[in-house]
């Protein structure tokens, strides 16, 4: 069996990054149009920069999920992440959640981010994540199509409830979720705590909660449930100094705002204390281990 660990022992776990700029966000989906996407300031080239430095710094490689619209107008910096050994992978197009789609749409709508993407990096895209983790009970036929066009993994859901999204009956770990398809989807991390189900995979969670939190949960994952955990965050979110949106719900501008200027410091340090590597070695790893454990 392929295991999630590297050769002496320590286990390899996911890390990536929703490549999408600030106004992009599910938080303000209802207050900025997405026809005045165009005539916003773009960040998220500088922000993608800092990340890939970062990342250099800790030697470790990860996997970008990146939105079409962002590969369309920013085809260098899609470059600079094939170029500096990361994995590129899809976002889908435009972030539309994927419940709000039917399947036509959604086809349509991975049809076409593949396409750029793969025009922009040059290299094959085998890995999708929903945006705001929108696969759930409502899109049965999400991962027929996904498996149909050839995608090798999806890291869509997010097995807990949130006001935003969420699978609560989906397994935490990694899971074929079609009998006769080598498609495998690997959960956003969770832990648990008091007997529940706790996000801990990154993102706002991750922002604003102290880091003792996020190391409790992924120590956890990796010796408690001796697991490969999955985290994420987006270009945004180290970036102080981007635009604000002033007609936003209170609860969105507290969520997308609170502690962006501790975030960078923060990645720092979670890459440095744990083993981190691409999403595509580690659902290689996972399906060959459901392989296993179904013999």
């Amino acid at each position: 069996m392929q295991s999630p660990h590297s050769t002496d022992g320590t286990i390899i776990n996911g890390l990536s990054v929703d490549v999408e700029d600030w106004f992009q966000v599910g938080a303000f989906e209802n207050v900025i149009d997405r026809g005045d996407w165009d005539g916003l300031a773009l960040r998220v080239e500088d922000n993608v920069l800092r990340i890939l430095d970062l990342f250099d710094a800790a030697e470790v490689k990860a996997t970008f999920f990146t939105l079409g619209w962002i590969a369309k107008r920013n085809p260098a910096i899609i470059r600079r992440i094939v170029d500096r050994g990361h994995e590129l992978a899809s976002h889908g197009y435009d972030h539309g959640r994927v419940f709000a789609f039917d399947r036509k749409q959604f086809a349509g709508d991975i049809k076409l981010a593949r396409m750029i993407l793969e025009d922009a990096g040059g290299v094959q895209v085998t890995g999708y994540r929903a945006p705001s983790f929108s696969i759930d009970k409502r899109t049965p036929w999400a991962y027929m199509e996904l498996a149909e066009q050839g995608y090798a993994y999806s890291s869509s859901v997010a097995p807990v409830v949130h006001d935003h999204y969420g699978w609560r009956e989906a397994p935490r770990f990694a899971f074929k979720p079609l009998p006769w398809s080598d498609l495998v989807e690997i959960p956003v991390t969770t832990a648990i705590l008091g007997g529940r189900r706790v996000a801990a995979g990154g993102g706002g969670f991750f922002r604003v909660l102290p880091y003792a939190f996020s190391r409790w949960a992924i120590r956890q994952v990796n010796r408690q449930d001796c697991r490969p955990a999955v985290f994420y965050f987006h270009p945004w979110e180290i970036d102080p100094e981007q635009p604000r949106v002033g007609n936003a719900p209170i609860k969105s501008k507290l969520r997308h705002y609170t502690n962006l200027d501790k975030m960078a410091e923060k990645l720092r340090e979670l890459v440095h204390e744990f083993e981190w590597g691409r999403m595509d070695i580690l659902a290689h790893r996972e399906a060959a281990r459901a392989v296993e454990l179904a013999a």
